[in-house]
């Protein structure tokens, strides 16, 4: 698993710089601001594509005495990291669009910059959805996010290349440099979305409803001999989930017959999700709380 999302996440490297010379010859060809800055935002794609594979590279190492609960946290600091980098790519071109507002210049060779931005166009949005469907297939944060911000380069680029038709169409280029400042407002959104979801990966949120929806159930239909599960909590750190709880057992109960209820709720849970990290203490039939999860 770990090597697939690796082969992807080094993919986007390679898409990213094709994409990018398809881009800056685009922008070469006409002196578009609107496609310069469609380029300048892929020079920041390429980056933070470089970023994910380190981040996905020091994630799948294991847990080692300095960081016993593993690297997964580190593609949580690359999502992040991409956000600020859109941002960063955004007020840049903001910064292009207000230029090209003030002295505006007729584009040259349109049709062939269209071609060129175009066909980048595609094979970005064709390469962002293998991202995003890889990347939550394995549970990567780092890929997603780097789908994610791929798919607000396609949204850049359709904007960018329909107002750089209607300048030359209708002959108001001021549309050109207008259309690249409202798409860079655009992207600073979904900057902002992408560092909202992964800071809380950093400050360790719960799983999802349904994923501790799941887990609750199965404690609860794997649990046989124990008499209740409570205190239980979960956190995500990139594709590991962490699972504790408590787990009540009959106070004349064994040390094994516990420890062989615990075996079959772990391998159940980990049937199901593999990458769940799971840890159970085990308490006397007096510790059982009335709120807790009732083992069938």
């Amino acid at each position: 698993m770990g090597k697939r999302i690796l082969q992807v996440a080094a993919g986007s490297v390679a898409v990213g710089v094709v994409v990018l010379a398809l881009k800056t010859a685009a922008w070469w060809v006409t002196g578009s601001v609107a496609l310069l800055s469609d380029a300048l935002e892929s020079i920041i794609n390429v980056f933070a594509s470089g970023m994910a594979l380190l981040a996905i590279h020091v994630a799948a190492r294991p847990a080692d005495p300095g960081h016993p609960y593993g690297h997964y946290k580190a593609e949580y600091l690359s999502a992040v990291l991409e956000g600020v980098l859109i941002i960063v790519a955004a007020i840049t071109i903001i910064r292009e669009a207000y230029f090209g507002f003030l002295d505006p210049q007729p584009p040259t060779a349109p049709l062939k910059g269209m071609l060129l931005n175009g066909a980048a166009s595609v094979i970005n949005a064709a390469w962002c959805m293998v991202l995003i469907r890889v990347g939550r297939a394995y549970r990567s944060p780092a890929l997603v996010a780097d789908g994610k911000h791929l798919f607000s380069d396609v949204l850049t680029s359709v904007g960018v290349l329909v107002g750089f038709a209607l300048a030359h169409l209708t002959g108001w280029l001021a549309l050109d440099p207008l259309v690249a400042g409202l798409v860079a407002l655009n992207i600073i959104y979904m900057g902002y979305t992408m560092m909202r979801d992964s800071l809380g990966g950093l400050m360790d949120a719960a799983a999802p409803p349904e994923v501790v929806t799941r887990i609750r159930d199965l404690v609860s239909q794997y649990g046989t001999g124990a008499l209740e599960a409570h205190d239980l909590r979960t956190r995500s750190a990139g594709r590991a989930t962490f699972l504790d709880f408590h787990l009540v057992v009959p106070d004349g109960m064994t040390v094994q017959a516990a420890h062989d209820i615990c075996n079959a709720i772990e391998a159940a849970l980990h049937n199901e999700m593999p990458e769940l990290i799971v840890s159970i203490h085990v308490e006397p039939e007096h510790e059982a709380k009335l709120h807790g999860l009732p083992v069938l």
